[in-house]
Formats: structure tokens, sequence, C-alpha cells
């Protein structure tokens, strides 16, 4: 029986396992967050359920089968609240160091896994082009918001202006109007004539996203309802207020997104939620080796295999195609990791549906990618790195005086992307104000920040398999009892 580990517990991560403990595996399944769903289901905890949870989240009962199906496997472990802070390469094989408990907590417990295989589900997280005023308390990641709307029930703010590029805009808006808030406009950057060739161009591409129109119906219906107006080619330019978001400017864009002179308009509002699409957290994928394409996702092959053996990738690491593809692309990737028969019928058909959502991922990019005007809404006094404080004529003033437009160069003088985010916010900014391609700013050999008394306090000898006793009662595993165990580190 092969041992699969599979990091990531969204809809990628839980395809993943689910399909591995079918094909015959092992597998133990970690995820940093206190419960299963990622991103995409965040929920309400289980001690405060809500009555009507799917009305937040699309394919809810998808996820209610999922984790079900994973809790109740004989084959399976789950290990929430388990942060995987480093990956090393051994002589043939990888071994993944993990914590145990709260993410601020003193004392986690430590363990190590080697697996057989190795599936990585890791996500993404918002990319946010910076603007005057962005620093401002009051503008939040669409991501940040919908997690907020989601996981807690809490609106950003009551007049909230949604903006940035993509289809994610309008789920965000849905969250908020469930919240209670008053969404005073969503604003796409992208021109109609943009969205036009970018949907369009090859509909054929679209056959597999069928379903999306469904969803997309119920968002517009939403913004009808509530007098929400949407409108393409505009942008949050610049946020004002003293101390806290009173206000935005708000211009239109051109086909290459800059801004045009006299159009601004101010629009009174508390909040703003921008997202200008997402960026693959690829700290294990690199540490493992992996290798990237050009526009920095994980390369794999027709089986979710990346370029080290032994080591699977899928969802948003290797594109940003929604849950449908997420879903495939785990299905697959977590049969061929134990070891299954990716040709037998089953298979194909995931193959196929796999394939299919891959063209909504094209159109996606085609449709919104972000276009390089945007940098004419900079100032010199415009903050880049929000951490550092660093602003955008410092970092013009660096590369002036150092004639460098390399990342790491520009990082260590201008201290942009060294703060506690470690350039998760900034670094593709800062790369895309360089011209510099190279993805360093995603090579974190510590993946998250760990105490040093967690390091200190790591086993110097091969620790034991099974969860230590030391660890706190309040970490909440969900091991089935009836698993097998094994008898040493390996997993």
């Amino acid at each position: 029986m092969r041992n699969v580990v599979v990091v990531g517990a969204g809809p990628a991560g839980l395809a993943a396992a689910r399909a591995a403990a079918v094909a015959g595996a092992q597998v133990t399944l970690l995820d940093a967050a206190d419960g299963l769903g990622g991103q995409y289901w965040r929920h309400l905890p289980a001690d405060r359920p809500a009555g009507r949870e799917g009305l937040l989240h699309h394919k809810w009962s998808t996820f209610g089968g999922l984790s079900d199906a994973l809790r109740a496997h004989p084959a399976v472990t789950v290990l929430p609240s388990a942060q995987v802070w480093s990956l090393e390469r051994l002589d043939g094989g990888i071994r993944l160091n993990v914590l145990l408990g709260e993410p601020d907590g003193a004392g986690r417990a430590a363990r190590t896994f080697e697996p057989d295989a190795l599936v990585l589900a890791t996500g993404a997280h918002d990319r946010t082009l910076p603007f005057p005023g962005w620093q401002l308390p009051g503008v939040y990641s669409a991501g940040a918001a919908q997690a907020l709307a989601k996981g807690e029930r809490v609106a950003v703010g009551r007049r909230v202006v949604v903006a940035g590029a993509g289809p994610f805009l309008l789920p965000v808006a849905a969250s908020l109007l469930q919240t209670g808030a008053t969404v005073v406009g969503v604003h796409e950057a992208a021109r109609v004539g943009a969205l036009v060739r970018g949907w369009l161009s090859r509909p054929l591409e679209l056959a597999g996203a069928v379903g999306k129109a469904g969803e997309l119906a119920g968002y517009v219906r939403d913004l009808v309802r509530h007098r929400v107006p949407w409108r393409p080619g505009e942008a949050v330019v610049a946020a004002h207020g003293d101390g806290q978001v009173e206000a935005v400017t708000l211009a239109r864009l051109d086909e290459r997104w800059t801004p045009v002179a006299g159009t601004e308009r101010v629009v009174e509002a508390d909040a703003v939620c921008v997202s200008h699409g997402f960026t693959p957290r690829l700290e294990l994928a690199i540490a493992a080796g992996c290798a990237l394409a050009p526009n920095r996702f994980v390369v794999v092959d027709d089986t979710q295999a990346t370029s080290v053996p032994g080591v699977w990738a899928a969802g948003e690491l290797t594109g940003i195609g929604g849950a449908d593809a997420a879903l495939a692309e785990g299905a697959v990737a977590g049969t061929a990791a134990a070891g299954g028969d990716t040709g037998a019928a089953d298979a194909r058909r995931t193959v196929r549906a796999r394939d299919r959502a891959r063209g909504f991922a094209a159109r996606i990019e085609a449709a919104h990618g972000v276009r390089g005007g945007w940098t004419g809404w900079l100032r010199d006094d415009t903050v880049v790195c929000r951490c550092e404080e660093t602003t955008y004529g410092r970092v013009r003033e660096v590369v002036e005086l150092t004639a460098s437009h390399e990342t790491r160069s520009v990082k260590l003088t201008s201290r942009a992307g060294l703060g506690p985010c470690q350039a998760r916010l900034c670094g593709r900014t800062l790369q895309e104000l360089l011209g510099d391609p190279a993805p360093s700013v995603d090579r974190r050999p510590l993946v998250v920040p760990v105490r040093l008394g967690d390091l200190a306090d790591l086993p110097s000898a091969t620790p034991t398999a099974s969860v230590p006793s030391s660890v706190p009662s309040s970490v909440p595993t969900t091991a089935n009892p009836t698993a097998p165990q094994t008898g040493g580190d390996r997993i």
C-alpha cells in the first residue's frame, strides 16, 4: 500500500485525498486551517454552525460528500491545524516538516513525513495592485472580505466598493450583500472589447463551463435586485481618508489599463475590496524542484505529475480555473499518486472533465489578465510594499542608483518585500515594475513564520510516526481509529 500525503484541503486537495484512498493508498491530508474546505468552502466552525450554510457556497453538497467520505474512510487521516513549514529534498524522496497546533501558539508539536507520493494542492492567494492610499485601514483584498463574510458573517464596511479584475469580483459582491453591506459598485478593469475577445474568441473552450452560466445568472440577479452597478473598464486609482478609507477615486481605463485623463470621479465609501486575480502559492513546489511555466504555474503532465518524481500538483498551482477544474485535477492527481489506473473508464471521464474545465482557465486570463498600463496610476509617494512602507519613488531611486533590475538586489536595497508577508503581497508587483521574470520572490526556505522556540525544540533524532503525546489537546486531529498505523517516520 502506497503512502500518499496531500497538502491542502480545498477542492483539489479533498478530491485528491478521496481518489487516492479509493485507489488503495494510505492517505494523510494536511491543512493549515482548523477545518476542511480551503478558501472556496470557508464556513462557520462546527461549534456555531449556520442553519443554511449552502446559501453562501456553490457545490456545498459536493463539499459535504467529500468531507464525510474522507472522515469515514479507514485509510485516511485528516490533520487540520498542520502547517508545513519546510520541505527537504532527500535522495529519492521528499521530507515534509510540519507543526501541529494554532499558528500563533507556543509549543506546537513537530512531525515529519516522508511519503511515497506527494500531492501539492496549496492553492493561491489574491493579487492586489497598489494604488495611492491602499495602505489605509478599510482597504481589503477581495479574498479577505469574502473570508470574513463566509467564515464570520462580518461585513468589512457599510458602503463598500468592489474593484479589480476577474469573475471573482461577483461572488465577493454577493457575499457582502448577504452580510448586509451596501455595495456601491463593482468595477471591472477590463473593457467590454477585451471581455468579448477573451471569452468568446474560442467558444468551444467554454464547453466545460456550462454550469458556470447558472452561477453567473445568480450573481447578476443579486446585483440587479440590490441595484448594484457593474462597470467595465474602470478601476479604483486612489483611496482617501484620515486614518480610514472615506472615499475612493474611480477612473476609466483604456485597453492597456492606463487611466484616461479627465474621467476621474470621487465616490464615498468606508471600505474597498480589490482583487486583480490570483497568484499561486509556490513555496513547496519550488522547494521540491518542480518546473514552472513562464506564467509562473507548476508544469504538469496529463496525470498531474510534476517534473519531480513522486510529486503531483493540482488546483490553482497549475492554473486559475475555478472549483470545477480543481476538483477534476485533484481526482486525477490522487489516482495517479496512489498508483491507480488513470486509463480506467471512471478515470478517463475525470480526465475529460479536467480538460474541459481548463478551457475556462484560459478564458479568465485572456479576458481579465493584468495589463501593463496600471502603473499609470502610481505616484512617487505610492506605497508599493505595505509591510516596509517602501514607496514607488524609492524603488525607482534604487534602480537608478544601482543600475539593477534584479528583484533580489532591489529588495535588499529598498527593503521592498522584506516584511512579515515576505513579498506575498508585493512580490509580483515588484517584479513587474522591474521587468524581472525570475520567480525569486516565491523562493522561501521557511514557508511560514516559525517561532525560534519551535525550531529549538525540534527533535534531533527521528521522531515517531504517530501523533506525539505532547500534541496539545486543542489540536483537532481526525485520524480514523481503524486506520493502519505505521511503524516509523514514513507515513
